[in-house]
């Protein structure tokens, strides 16, 4: 597999390593051979896929403030990193409006210090900059959004997102245009991410799981609203993708590229909740969304994914069903004591999720 070949003893410098995604993106580089080293302020939420996955039994776990420009610049020069994945962030929308300028800040600012430790190296780094589909100004048309449309946002975790993209093209553009430049830079833009181990506080999956577990009704603020799910695993891949061809080929330094599922797999709220009861007995909800008022979310969000298929021969590996049945399950091991590691569960899934892409035949899988 070419993935294996290309971060094999490679450093991987990973910020928000913690995080729900972090902690997936950290479990395949080292299942991939990398050496991994984390950035994050804190462990965000109990439980979490860092704890109960055992990551920080490999990863040699850093806790900074992305703000922090000067620390950053010291891990990013004592760990020399061959590749830097940048995730660290404030993610969440809801929270965002309570803490607005730390949301700013952390979102923004916190990018301008990777790029910033970026331009004190001299050696070839390739760094996949994630920022979100929220970063895109959502005017809730039905037809997905692409790398070209304009971004900005209504809320403070939307905005956050677009000024971190100001701050990506600003660096690119002054810094790292040259030909001599070995820095390597990529955006990727995914969101509406479902799987196992996110506990993140007024999430649909995570307060669904919960509340199921004990034999909970979990209210339900949006039934209505769609979004494109997909599990954690399918824009890693893409990050993990776009990193590898941006290692040995320049052509696609400073491009952004969506990741997200077939426009056919956006489904409503209810609809996710109805495929999650297939795979969990006694699933009981309320609609609330009549009650009172609740803060501005998206209704409608679609991305357009043609430029990673056409660029990097990338496309999703599930189905919506399977999606949602390896997050379940994954959940279902967790509550009810299935399976004796969660780090080997976890582990299982992402060589599952692999196996499949193989089997389909997708280009990032099979490449070797």
């Amino acid at each position: 597999m070419m993935m294996k070949k290309i971060f094999l003893g490679k450093t991987v410098l990973i910020t928000g390593h913690t995080g729900f995604k972090g902690s997936w993106l950290s479990m395949w580089l080292n299942s991939l051979g990398a050496k991994v080293v984390g950035l994050s302020l804190n462990i965000p939420t109990n439980p979490s896929n860092y704890n109960v996955s055992n990551i920080g039994e490999f990863v040699d776990d850093n806790r900074i403030d992305i703000r922090d420009v000067e620390s950053v610049k010291k891990l990013v020069k004592e760990s020399q990193p061959d590749f830097i994945f940048h995730l660290a962030a404030q993610a969440l929308v809801r929270p965002s409006y309570e803490f607005p300028l730390e949301t700013l800040t952390t979102n923004a600012l916190g990018t301008a210090s990777i790029l910033e430790a970026l331009r004190t190296l001299n050696k070839q780094v390739t760094a996949i900059m994630i920022t979100s589909d929220k970063a895109y100004d959502n005017v809730e048309w039905i037809w997905g959004y692409r790398e070209i449309d304009r971004l900005g946002g209504k809320d403070p975790y939307s905005a956050s997102k677009g000024m971190a993209e100001l701050a990506i093209r600003t660096y690119v553009e002054s810094f790292f245009k040259n030909n001599d430049s070995d820095i390597r830079i990529g955006i990727v833009r995914a969101g509406n991410v479902i799987g196992g181990g996110d506990w993140a506080k007024d999430r649909l999956v995570p307060d669904c799981m919960a509340s199921w577990a004990v034999n909970k009704t979990v209210d339900i603020r949006s039934p209505h609203s769609t979004r494109p799910w997909q599990h954690v695993l399918e824009p890693l891949s893409g990050y993990l993708s776009l990193a590898s061809i941006l290692n040995s080929n320049k052509e696609y330094h400073g491009e952004a590229y969506n990741f997200g599922p077939p426009a056919h797999q956006n489904h409503p709220v209810s609809e996710l909740i109805d495929e999650m009861s297939k795979y969990w007995e006694h699933v009981q909800w309320n609609d609330i969304s009549k009650d009172g008022e609740h803060l501005h979310e998206a209704g409608l969000l679609k991305l357009n994914c043609d430029k990673a298929l056409s660029d990097l021969k990338w496309q999703p590996t599930l189905q919506f069903n399977e999606t949602v049945e390896m997050t379940v399950e994954w959940y279902k091991s967790f509550y009810q004591g299935d399976f004796t590691s969660m780090s080997d569960f976890t582990v299982k899934q992402i060589e599952q999720y692999t196996y499949l892409a193989q089997q389909r035949k997708l280009s990032w899988a099979c490449n070797d």
